[in-house]
């Protein structure tokens, strides 16, 4: 009883250890979908630690040393898998071996072994796909477990004098096996809480700033003034809680809302030095109020104590800022601060939005123009979203997503030539279908069958974008089952075919005589080719809708 009281004693400086862990900066390795390189280095310090402090706590018994060194490696390779978990495992082995006694190999051999059974546990579960229970407290018991009898079966195996190892093992194999079991599965059971906090956070900080974008999408469509800053100001301020909000351009003082309003006054020029630096420097200023104070440079008798200032950019100017300010009786939460933050990237998307809408209208003189600027604002929201979604889950897949996105926009609103290939068509319409079927998932299969020998074959520029974005707009986004979207290209009796598919069946007239799309598309190709070319659109409903583009080979030189 004895032993298991101070195995006890020992487990409990674990937990601790487990509860100062997860409110460290280091702990942010563990709250990723996955762990890089660095992030493992830090694990194998901290659990390899942990094996050599369960040794240098336990108890002398008999030329051994009953212990709680397998906590570490168990944890490091149920969470990290066998290469942590073994390495950590060797760490702490190699240190018991060091220390002497007739249980030196067996107990150092046993460690690294613990840690490649949490490792094999480890791949386990990744295996089912079941890798949320890599935190479950009950795995981290059973593991442990298993570890500690397997450690008293190698100690009985590989240990000599046989009497002495079975003596030993008649004393120490209860209290090390439910010391062990139990301080894993309290460790992980911190770990997990605490993970399920900060995901949870995140969770309630993504709903907020998705709800504020989504609510003030109608507000900024014509930019940033007086009136809509102050409507942007109150659904903030009512949706976050802090204190104040203001909102600046980069000279004055929008608007304010919240405590400190009364000198505060939208219309006077900014006077804080933090909001002129974030303005200058175009970087986030936060002043906690405690390392740094907000001081009121217009009033003694200011109730703001700390301060956030985010600043507000089209690509990379920026046109104004958003603070977030908090009293002297009240803390700065990091959820308001990072619920700032990621608002703050919303909305300056959706400036960006507004600003290429104001764009699409002033282009409508010319039919290439207005082609480019037809640029649905939803379609870059929803881009977005999407990204924002798969961010955490496939960092790799987000990277090619916004490559698509900018080779989308750069394509849509720089290209200048009347005229562009087949080939750089199928380049544009690429980037906006892999866009697409990230947000539909496994809802949407695309077919592509293209003539090789078409593919330098000269058409009007944006000839295959707002076709396709036709089909996903009218028909696609409309299937309760899986979309198709099919593109072929083939020639037949001296003549080139585009056609775009998808399995909706769904077609109305006013898709070809509302003025854009279709119709622009119809009368650039007959412009270009002469009357023979065009658009037709046939339909079969509920089965198929196909957009065919006919091109006379004669007409034009590939």
């Amino acid at each position: 009883m004895e032993i298991l009281f101070r195995l006890t004693q020992a487990m409990s400086v674990f937990v601790v250890i487990a509860y100062l862990y997860s409110k460290s900066p280091l702990f942010k390795s563990l709250t990723a979908d996955s762990i890089r390189t660095r992030d493992r280095i830090y694990l194998y310090l901290v659990f390899s630690s942990l094996s050599i402090l369960g040794t240098f706590l336990g108890v002398p018994v008999q030329d051994a040393i009953a212990n709680t060194r397998a906590i570490g490696p168990v944890l490091a390779g149920i969470i990290g898998g066998p290469l942590l978990g073994t390495a950590v495992g060797f760490t702490g082995g190699l240190h018991r071996y060091s220390l002497g006694g007739f249980t030196a190999f067996s107990c150092g051999l046993a460690t690294m072994l613990a840690g490649t059974l949490g490792g094999i546990v480890h791949l386990s579960l990744y295996g089912k796909n079941r890798s949320e229970q890599s935190f479950d407290p009950k795995v981290a018991f059973l593991t442990a477990l298993f570890a500690e009898i397997v450690e008293m079966g190698i100690i009985l195996l590989v240990s000599r004098p046989y009497t002495n190892a079975v003596a030993l093992v008649q004393v120490i194999a209860l209290p090390m096996i439910l010391s062990n079991a139990v301080g894993a599965a309290l460790f992980m059971s911190i770990i997990r809480d605490q993970k399920n906090t900060v995901d949870r956070i995140a969770a309630v900080s993504s709903a907020k700033a998705f709800k504020i974008a989504e609510r003030t999408l109608s507000i900024l469509a014509r930019g940033i003034n007086g009136e809509a800053a102050v409507a942007l100001a109150k659904i903030i301020h009512k949706e976050t809680g802090v204190g104040s909000v203001a909102i600046t351009d980069k000279e004055k003082i929008l608007a304010f809302i919240g405590h400190g309003s009364d000198h505060h006054i939208p219309g006077n020029p900014i006077a804080s030095p933090f909001t002129k630096a974030a303005i200058s420097d175009n970087k986030v200023i936060f002043a906690d109020g405690e390392l740094e104070r907000y001081d009121c440079p217009l009033s003694d008798a200011c109730p703001m104590n700390s301060v956030l200032v985010v600043p507000l950019h089209i690509d990379n100017d920026v046109i104004g800022t958003i603070q977030l300010f908090e009293p002297k009786n009240r803390r700065f939460l990091n959820m308001n601060k990072t619920l700032g933050e990621g608002i703050t990237r919303l909305l300056s998307n959706q400036l960006l939005l507004s600003r290429y809408e104001m764009q699409k209208n002033l282009l409508v003189q010319s039919e290439l123009k207005l082609l480019q600027a037809q640029v649905n604002p939803h379609f870059l929201f929803n881009s977005l979203n999407t990204i924002i979604a798969i961010l955490r889950i496939d960092a790799v897949r987000c990277k090619d997503l916004l490559i698509h996105l900018s080779n989308f926009f750069r394509k849509n609103l720089k290209r200048a030539n009347d005229l562009s290939t087949l080939a750089e068509e199928l380049d544009h319409v690429n980037s906006y279908l892999q866009i697409e079927k990230a947000r539909y998932d496994d809802r949407l299969a695309v077919e592509i069958d293209i003539d090789p020998s078409l593919l330098k074959m000269i058409i009007p520029t944006f000839t295959l974008q707002p076709l396709v974005e036709n089909a996903f707009k009218h028909g696609i986004s409309h299937t309760m089952g899986q979309g198709i979207a099919r593109i072929k290209a083939f020639r037949t009796d001296g003549r080139a075919f585009i056609e775009i598919e998808d399995n909706a069946g769904v077609f109305h007239e006013k898709e070809m005589d509302d003025g854009h799309g279709i119709k622009i598309v119809d009368k650039r190709l007959k412009g270009h080719f002469g009357s023979h070319s065009g658009v037709t659109i046939s339909c079969v409903p509920h089965e198929v809708t196909r957009v065919t583009v006919q091109i006379p080979m004669e007409s034009h030189a590939s």
